[in-house]
């Protein structure tokens, strides 16, 4: 990884693949969907800690060349003129790690208006009505309440990236971070990529948003969950009514902290 690596995280249903999907147009880029090397990093960690007694041999320059291993041995067939973008929705909560390991790196989190990241979900389960998913146990008799606790509990895949995302947000570094509303890359996409390339640095690119090539189908069907990560040939804005009942997507209307300036205290930028 000669030419640096950087992150893109956030919540899900919030535009991260469609943004990396774009981003790989540019041949200095290289982004994919989520990769391995967050649970790699977690595993490694927990492995040199005291839970092991081989831990003993083990100092901080070890444990950092053993996790700056693991990102250069997964991108080791990367061309070395491309900058690395890696996803996962961990990294939110692994930013001092990140920053202990790559100084110059910066996080790119994607969000959006949080009641819509639940209803794009249920619309996904209700789509493959025949298809259990494996992002609630391959359970076949919930209802829409049941999956909405699943989602919404603090190690659930809502529920997780969004404590993850608080943390970040009001840790001590807030200028590693960039905030993209899904709204703003769906309906602006030119915009949104302006001020991601201006964050992290890179030269402008002509990006064309009327012809994006990205099928990860094999992974989604694998998760039970087809569409999951299914970007369409064009980027646009698709308004629709939610499905989902009206208290559950009230309840957690009001978790959309970032639209609010008083609730950025340390200046997060928010496009």
């Amino acid at each position: 990884m000669d030419k640096g690596i950087h992150f893109i995280s956030g919540l899900p249903r919030s535009g991260s693949t469609l943004l990396a999907a774009l981003l790989r147009q540019n041949p200095s880029l290289h982004a994919n969907i989520t990769s391995p090397v967050g649970s790699l990093m977690v595993g490694a960690l927990h492995t040199m800690s005291a839970a092991h007694e081989g831990s003993v041999f083990i100092d901080d320059s070890r444990r950092t060349a053993v996790l700056r291993g693991l990102f250069e041995g997964y991108y080791h067939d990367v061309h070395p003129d491309k900058t690395v973008l890696d996803t996962n929705r961990l990294w939110c909560s692994k930013l001092p790690t990140l920053k202990t390991l790559y100084p110059q790196a910066k996080l790119v989190c994607c969000v959006r208006h949080v009641p819509w990241i639940y209803d794009s979900m249920e619309q996904l389960v209700q789509r493959n009505a025949l298809t259990p998913s494996k992002v609630f146990g391959f359970e076949a008799s919930g209802t829409v309440y049941d999956r909405f606790e699943t989602l919404n509990r603090s190690n659930g895949m809502v529920g997780f990236a969004w404590t993850g995302l608080r943390q970040a947000f009001y840790g001590s570094d807030p200028e590693r971070l960039l905030l993209v509303r899904f709204e703003t890359l769906t309906i602006n996409p030119a915009f949104a990529l302006r001020h991601i390339y201006a964050f992290l640095g890179f030269p402008p690119f002509e990006h064309d948003t009327e012809n994006i090539d990205f099928d990860v189908s094999e992974f989604d069907n694998y998760l039970g969950t087809p569409g999951l990560h299914t970007v369409g040939r064009s980027v646009k804005a698709a308004p629709r009514r939610t499905i989902l009942p009206p208290e559950l997507f009230n309840r957690v209307a009001v978790d959309t902290f970032w639209n609010d300036p008083a609730l950025n205290p340390n200046g997060v930028k928010v496009i």
